[in-house]
């Protein structure tokens, strides 16, 4: 995990950021993402508060695109945003003082800033048994919608908290749709690539992508799950 801090500071901090990330910073520490406006899924990350400041926990594969989107929106807000070199540690054993609980889910365990490390823990194993969605392998910008994700499941969605970038959109999807995709945890035998196709019965069902304990996260459209299903070599099976 390469992890990027963006610091952001100012008087408008809060309302700066609250309209355009899908959930609400003033309950921060929370998980967080943003879109496009047509709803797609851009980048996602951890905002915790700092003293004065927040705390923009982003994969550092995103960090730079994130922090030149956002600075797109500063227009006369009283913000500034600066990318600083930080270390985060995170684990699921005992949390030490100052570390984070991270808000996605408890099984996820702590974040500390400004440390360096991790105990070892298996991160795959602990997202595909809880269906746990990862940046650039399962959430996919300008393709991924949040809902299909699980964002709602896992507290990085509010829909009480007023617009932001694509939450027309979301709300939509929410309130007005049935949701024909989205991930799931299916049994697999054998391996595949991520992102190989699922087909059953010479229909594509969805793509497979992290592997872990006989388990994998699939992106599948749920009314053509079959009994078994194909990625590559490997075979699929419900839970």
């Amino acid at each position: 995990m390469t992890r990027q801090i963006i610091r952001l500071t100012g008087e408008d901090r809060l309302p700066f950021l609250q309209g355009l990330v899908t959930n609400d910073v003033a309950r921060a520490p929370v998980w967080a993402a943003i879109l496009t406006p047509q709803g797609k899924y851009l980048a996602d990350f951890l905002v915790v508060p700092d003293g004065d400041a927040l705390l923009i926990d982003v994969d550092a594969r995103l960090a730079e695109d994130l922090l030149r989107r956002l600075s797109m929106y500063k227009l006369r807000s009283k913000v500034a945003l600066d990318l600083v070199d930080m270390p985060v540690a995170r684990g699921t054993g005992p949390a030490p003082e100052g570390a984070v609980v991270d808000p996605r889910h408890p099984a996820l365990g702590w974040r500390h800033y400004g440390a360096a490390g991790d105990d070892g823990t298996d991160w795959d194993a602990i997202r595909v048994a809880h269906c746990i969605p990862e940046t650039l392998v399962e959430l996919i910008p300008n393709d991924t919608y949040i809902l299909e994700a699980g964002f709602e499941r896992l507290h990085g969605v509010d829909f009480r908290k007023g617009c932001y970038v694509g939450q027309e959109v979301t709300a939509r999807m929410k309130h007005k749709t049935e949701l024909r995709k989205g991930l799931t945890v299916l049994r697999i035998e054998g391996a595949a690539p991520v992102g190989t196709p699922i087909t059953a019965e010479g229909r594509e069902v969805g793509a497979v992508f992290t592997q872990s304990g006989g388990q994998a996260i699939a992106h599948v459209r749920h009314d053509r799950v079959a009994p078994e299903m194909q990625a590559g070599e490997a075979r699929l099976f419900p839970l």
